[in-house]
């Protein structure tokens, strides 16, 4: 049975980490959980839009990191774990909505399961449906089956939403900052599951993920084109990482020639932010070396 005052101080074991960029439109969203939370660290990666100063006038009590550029999501999120204090960090994209009461349950969940290195909700679309943001990973086989109906031991979950707790990461460190966007998540899970640190999925606690949706900014195609490039560039550090450097340069043959062929077509067809993504992509791939 829950004492009373024991879910409000739960919460001050958690300190909740969100990285921004040009995510002022995100602000509403995050508040009313943001405001109820005594820590909360936001990772500015170098917003045009007030980012910074509107996460001040909304949450007086949080600590607002503004980098000078662009760190990446991984580099942001390091600097802010480099800060935390708490037993607990609530990592959040700005495009995540999460409720009080469902930080509070993965916190008493976390509280019974001692080994869990981390937990995290299942991530649903603002209408409602599941995401598949869980499964097992990539390296070892390919998830397959109906989705989770209780708690259960995963070998991945989707960055948007996790729960660390920090004790458990002394052993593998937090984020590889080589990965700029993207795989990021895939690296630190594979991580957690090859030092046979549990990562245990939630199902009924949700979150609403509104996904693609935590950066604006003024100009779309450049972000898409972003996207594109730092997936493909993402994509053969994590195959050169756990694979091998030789089939990282054959995936990256692959993809150079289906781009190359899928280009075209997308340039008649002209859906502008396809197209960026798709260009975004082939530099991506053109670019890429492996830095170990």
């Amino acid at each position: 049975m829950q004492r009373p005052g024991e879910a409000v101080s739960a919460l001050t074991d958690v300190t909740v980490v969100v990285v921004t960029h040009e995510s002022a439109h995100c602000i509403a969203v995050l508040h009313g959980l943001l405001a109820s939370c005594p820590h909360v660290i936001v990772s500015d990666n170098a917003s045009t839009d007030g980012t910074p100063a509107l996460a001040r006038q909304q949450w007086p009590n949080a600590r607002v990191l503004e980098h000078a550029r662009n760190l990446g999501f991984g580099a942001a999120n390091n600097r802010a774990l480099a800060l935390v204090q708490t037993p607990f960090a609530l990592l959040l994209n700005p495009d995540c909505e999460f409720s009080v009461e469902g930080l509070r349950a993965l916190l008493m969940v976390a509280r019974d399961m001692v080994d869990a290195a981390m937990l995290a909700p299942q991530l649903a679309s603002p209408t409602g449906k599941l995401e598949v943001n869980y499964r097992w990973p990539k390296t070892v086989w390919n998830s397959m089956g109906p989705p989770a109906t209780g708690m259960a031991c995963v070998g991945f979950v989707c960055g948007a939403a996790m729960l660390l707790r920090m004790e458990r990461f002394q052993q593998i460190g937090f984020f590889d900052e080589r990965f700029f966007l993207y795989y990021e998540d895939d690296d630190l899970c594979l991580r957690l599951f090859q030092a046979r640190l549990p990562m245990v999925l939630v199902p009924e606690v949700k979150a609403i993920h509104r996904s693609r949706s935590s950066s604006k900014g003024s100009r779309p195609w450049r972000n898409e084109y972003g996207r594109g490039f730092h997936h493909a560039q993402s994509k053969l550090t994590f195959t050169a990482k756990h694979r091998s450097v030789g089939e990282a340069l054959r995936l990256r043959r692959k993809l150079l020639m289906t781009t190359g062929v899928a280009l075209p077509v997308r340039m008649l067809a002209f859906v502008p932010r396809l197209v960026a993504r798709m260009l975004g992509r082939w530099m991506g791939l053109r670019s890429w070396t492996n830095n170990e």
